[in-house]
Order: C-alpha cells, then structure tokens, then sequence
C-alpha cells in the first residue's frame, strides 16, 4: 500500500464539484463539520472538539506528504462552499480480519449537503483517480452496520460486503473493492 512518491493532493475536478488540497483555513468548516452531532451520527457517535478537529485537518494535509495519498477537501464549483471531505487513508486500525496492506476510502459532508449527490460524484472521481493514479489491486472502507446512506454510496462505486467485526469496541461493517484497471 506504501507509496513510495511524495506529493500533493492533486486537483480533481467533477461537473460540480472541485477536490483540492486541504490547507489550514479549511480549519473553521472542518470544525464546524466534526462538530456537528448529525455528521458524526455513525462515525464517532460523538462530536469533535476543536482539538480534535485540527488534529483531523492536519491528518489529511499530512496523509499526502507522507504517503503520496489522502483526503480531498470538496468544495462546490459555484460558490467554493466547502461540503466535506473524501479520500484515502492509512490509519493503521487495529481490526481482525486485518485491513492495514489496503487503503482505506472514507468520506464524510456537512449535513446540508447530504442526499444531493454530491458524495457519489466525490467518492466516484476520487476511486477514478486510484484506477489512474496508484499502483493499489483494492481498497476498502468501514462503517457502522447502521450506516445506510454510506453502504448505499459504497456499493454505488463497488464496495461489496466482505465482513464484519469490532473497532474500539463497536460492530463495525467491512467493505472491500477491488481497483479495475
């Protein structure tokens, strides 16, 4: 899974929407989106201080230098409003089945975004870049078993179920996809 080039978070590009490098004055929307108890329903089940907020944002900027993959922040092209964040990341998760030699695809929008389509057309265009771009036969995601708006975004870019087990004390749904090349 190691990529060996550095770099930055290319700009992607989507009919509405721009993928882009997370920078520090994303900090306040990153913020305000962790924080919100609705966004975090099936993730965390707990909002996100501000601490823990800046640790995220400075997670996605450093994903990228050190690994040559991470999250984008989405923007929408009309008025650059900040909507979420989807990528690639390796968290080095402690999870039996292991996941840990396959990127983990994640995605996450402020609630007002949400069920506009907007995380198919992200979570789509950033899986189209994996195909081009990286070297990877699979990635895989996890989510809460209740989590049926994020099942349903997997398997729309084809996430197939392929377990489950238990992070940090909760049952947690395993998905896996293999790159087409």
């Amino acid at each position: 899974m190691r990529e060996t080039q550095h770099r930055d978070a290319p700009r992607l590009e989507t009919a509405r929407l721009i993928l882009r490098a997370h920078v520090v004055d994303d900090f306040e929307d990153v913020a305000a989106m962790w924080g919100d108890p609705e966004v975090v329903r099936h993730i965390t089940g707990t909002p996100a201080d501000r601490e823990a907020s800046w640790a995220r944002l400075l997670r996605y900027i450093g994903h990228w230098n050190a690994l040559g993959f991470g999250y984008w922040a989405v923007e929408r092209k009309e008025d650059g409003r900040y909507l979420g964040s989807v990528g690639f990341a390796d968290y080095q998760r402690s999870l039996e089945p292991a996941i840990e030699a396959v990127p983990e695809a994640g995605w996450g929008f402020v609630t007002d975004a949400q069920g506009q389509g907007f995380g198919i057309e992200a979570v789509q265009r950033m899986h189209d870049w994996a195909s081009c771009e990286t070297n990877w036969s699979a990635t895989v995601c996890i989510m809460a078993p209740d989590h049926d708006a994020s099942r349903r975004l997997a398997e729309k870019v084809g996430y197939r179920p392929h377990g489950q087990t238990t992070y940090k004390g909760d049952p947690t749904f395993v998905m896996w996809r293999d790159v087409n090349r």
